[in-house]
């Protein structure tokens, strides 16, 4: 939108938890607002500049007219304190008859004021933010200089080995979710992920700058941000001692009707539902390590009229799914966040390590459901979303999935994948099997690499440089 304070204009966005404020008519057009807290960018290529405003309170819903002239203070009364209430009179050019009535704050400090008590106060951690404003991530894009953030670690990722054709290396990860619950991914490379792997704790608030941004790959993100971070060795990371925050859940939640394109992919989904069913505890063997591990499944519905089952696993499935068996007659509202989406039976998702679950939410979605649930969902008969999308359907009924695609498509065009890799679905027969070749080959049942026949007996593997006695097909 256009900003204006009566003198300037200024082009201006508002961050995306406002959009409540807009649908409900609080925020309007020609409505006034005070800023208190923004950061404010160059437009590349261009001279002017975008303020970006991550904190505001709604002053005035409406004025009668803009306000394109300076805004004229009445002087108080020679007998009024100067710390009393004084009324603000703001007088609109042609004569608009409604007058807007604003009481300033008390004891206002200036900002150097401000920073001055700030910086004696601070511990030595914290002076990194003083020296620069502290920027909200929703407020960070790739052309941007100099920035430092503020932010809790929320999920913290193993550092992991990798081998690829430019050689070997290590690879680190974390969540960062700042105080208005924006959050974002940061990735370390080789040394850096070394350097910073034992730095960053689970839990703990840190100030971050001299990081760098990208379009994130929408393959391997984890949250809902469009940039993805990458800290190199010239990043500056410090745990800000003494500062604390509970950064609010964001959620995004995607209607179970809609979960097809995810079937597979690496993105996880938020879901809010209503819970129909629990499962008993189950206990899983896990193949990896022959482990046994509980197990929940709980069957939830939601104003598309499907249901999906979500899995339950581990504490999850004994403490919440434990209450929810409890409470499952009253028809309570889950929010789950960080589900992974699976083609078991159809569709189904799961949840993973940083999953959470919460029972019936302060949330306008848990209302709308309520609303929508006794009204005509307790007594609608409602369809599994994953009916009919089994491997074993042989009817030929076409999946949900929005990327299907028939094979003229990679046919009829030979520059298809040339450039970049391309993704989407199929649904087809085997037509032949070619009779003189195996569809496996022999494996390392080590790393998984091919085998060859050794001159006395096994099989050598040459990424192990071992002899083996057996290998496995696959």
């Amino acid at each position: 939108f256009m900003a204006s304070d009566g003198e300037a204009k200024v082009k201006a966005i508002l961050s995306t938890h406002f959009a409540s404020e807009v649908h409900s008519g609080k925020l309007q057009n020609l409505g006034l607002v005070r800023i208190l807290n923004y950061t404010c960018n160059d437009i590349p290529q261009k001279t002017d500049k975008m303020v970006i405003i991550t904190k505001c309170e709604v002053v005035s819903q409406a004025l009668d007219a803009e306000i394109k002239s300076e805004v004229k203070i009445e002087e108080p009364a020679a007998l009024m304190k100067p710390k009393e209430e004084a009324a603000v009179l703001s007088k609109p050019i042609g004569g608009a008859p409604a007058a807007i009535m604003l009481k300033p704050r008390h004891d206002v400090k200036s900002a150097s004021q401000i920073v001055s008590e700030q910086r004696g106060n601070a511990a030595p951690a914290a002076r990194l933010a003083m020296t620069r404003r502290v920027h909200p991530l929703i407020s960070l894009n790739p052309y941007q200089g100099n920035w430092v953030i503020k932010v809790r670690v929320t999920s913290k990722g193993n550092l992991r080995s990798y081998r690829n054709a430019r050689g070997e290396g290590h690879v680190f990860n974390v969540e960062l979710t700042d105080e208005d619950g924006t959050q974002i991914q940061a990735t370390m490379f080789n040394e850096p992920a070394k350097k910073f792997y034992p730095v960053f704790e689970l839990g703990k608030v840190y100030y971050i700058s001299k990081g760098s941004l990208r379009i994130a790959n929408k393959q391997f993100k984890t949250v809902q941000n469009d940039y993805e971070m990458t800290l190199n060795e010239n990043a500056v990371v410090e745990e800000a001692e003494g500062e604390s925050f509970i950064p609010p859940v964001q959620y995004n939640f995607v209607k179970i009707d809609m979960l097809g394109p995810y079937v597979g992919g690496r993105e996880l989904v938020d879901i809010i539902g209503v819970v129909q069913s629990v499962s008993p505890t189950l206990s899983i063997r896990r193949k990896i390590d022959n482990e046994s591990i509980p197990k929940r499944d709980i069957v939830v519905a939601d104003d598309s009229n499907k249901t999906v089952t979500i899995s339950l696993w581990n504490d999850l499935a004994t403490t919440v799914g434990e209450e929810l068996l409890d409470m499952v007659d009253s028809a309570p509202i889950i929010a789950v966040k960080s589900l992974k989406v699976s083609d078991f039976q159809g569709v189904s998702v799961s949840t993973v390590g940083k999953s959470t679950l919460v029972i019936n939410p302060e949330l306008p979605e848990t209302e709308k459901l309520r609303a929508w649930y006794e009204s005509e969902g307790k007594g609608t008969a409602l369809a599994s979303v994953g009916a009919g999308m089994g491997a074993s359907n042989a009817g030929g009924l076409r999946s949900m999935y929005s990327d299907r695609v028939f094979l003229s498509h990679i046919t009829s065009d030979p520059n298809l994948g040339q450039d970049k890799p391309v993704f989407f679905s199929l649904y087809a027969n085997i037509s032949n099997i070619k009779p003189d070749q195996t569809m496996w080959y022999r494996a390392c049942t080590t790393c998984n690499k091919k085998v060859t026949e050794a001159l006395g007996s096994g099989f050598w593997c040459e990424g192990c440089q071992k002899n083996y006695e057996q290998c496995s097909l696959r």
